[in-house]
């Protein structure tokens, strides 16, 4: 084992504990089966699944589209407020376990108005289960509202409208999806629209697509976060571009597994990042499809790349000086890291 670690329990024990943020979580990305039938009972859904473990069996992916075709139909079953905030509630259960300290989570109001569900159905239960949260558990967060990218810059920009009275609740916009033939230059002006409300910014870009949409999320999209950016390390130039602006990566190991971005977790670009000075972080995305919540993730890439305590422990400042937390915020995390080692 490597620096330090007597065994693979020994890592895990110290991943347990260690205090970290996630920056990369969709919340209806974390539907488990179980509230998804329960969700379907509860308001009167028909769902083509006859069990849980049906269900999960479903969850054979083998590209982004595929997932998403099945993501978008177990969304139908989030209808009321409550289970809005029960989705959530679930969630931050889950990471609470984790020593998650912080979240800052997507949501998609798109894949809710579309069939009819108010922007203020959604909104409303998830902010209530975020401050539950935080004065339960103290785990902080920040809201990040995502426009659909296969859909039209003008269905984005009419998402931002509907937004405009939950802007207290909202601290940043984002750019999911279908990636492939959907560049960020598509959302070009709704996201400098975002920037002049006093928005944070992040977008996908890198997962599936060339690192040119990573070039184009920095230089059009002005991002704040990039979210993936896997392929940056194709371009040499990008990396070290990525390096000297100090610029965030949300990697995503297990998703990545998932979705065959990449074959095999020993050949997974994190420790390459990490040996590039990229600032990556470990994140779920997607934790009920994609097969584990954020310890999870970390114990993946640590037992299949032989992370070190220090490679770990640079993850776990990373997601914290990555985050949209206050510089004194940050700095009370990063302390609490010092205290734990």
């Amino acid at each position: 084992m490597t620096d330090g670690f007597a065994s693979a329990r020994e890592r895990a024990a110290f991943i347990a504990g260690l205090p970290k943020a996630e920056l990369h979580l969709h919340i209806e990305g974390s539907l488990e089966p179980e509230l998804m039938f329960e969700l379907a009972r509860r308001n009167g859904i028909a769902i083509p699944f006859a069990s849980v473990a049906e269900v999960r069996a479903a969850y054979a992916f083998s590209n982004l589209q595929d997932f998403l075709d099945i993501y978008y139909q177990g969304m139908g079953v989030l209808q009321t407020e409550q289970d809005f905030h029960d989705l959530t509630a679930a969630y931050l259960a889950r990471a609470n376990a984790d020593a998650v300290r912080h979240v800052e989570i997507f949501f998609d109001p798109q894949g809710h108005t579309e069939r009819g569900v108010a922007f203020a159905t959604a909104i409303g239960g998830i902010t209530r289960a975020l401050d539950d949260a935080r004065t339960r558990d103290g785990i902080s967060s920040r809201l990040i509202m995502c426009f659909l990218r296969h859909l039209s810059e003008a269905a984005a920009d009419a998402t931002l409208d509907e937004a405009l009275p939950f802007l207290d609740r909202i601290d940043g916009v984002g750019l999911d999806s279908s990636e492939v033939g959907h560049p960020p230059s598509k959302f070009e002006r709704v996201f400098a629209r975002a920037r002049a409300l006093g928005l944070k910014v992040v977008a996908h870009a890198g997962e599936e697509g060339p690192p040119a949409y990573v070039h184009e999320a920095l230089d059009l999209l002005k991002v704040d976060r990039i979210d993936h950016g896997n392929r940056s390390l194709e371009d040499a130039a990008l990396v070290a571009r990525l390096v000297s602006e100090g610029m965030t990566l949300t990697v995503c190991p297990l998703s990545n597994l998932k979705l065959c971005v990449v074959d095999d977790a020993a050949a997974h670009p994190l420790k390459a990042m990490l040996d590039a000075g990229l600032r990556a972080t470990v994140n779920s995305d997607d934790p009920s499809y994609f097969g584990g919540y954020v310890n999870a993730n970390y114990l993946a890439v640590a037992d299949a790349l032989d992370l070190s305590k220090a490679d770990l422990v640079t993850l776990a400042r990373n997601s914290f000086t990555g985050s949209f937390l206050s510089d004194g915020d940050k700095a009370k995390h990063l302390a609490a890291i010092d205290a734990y080692l």
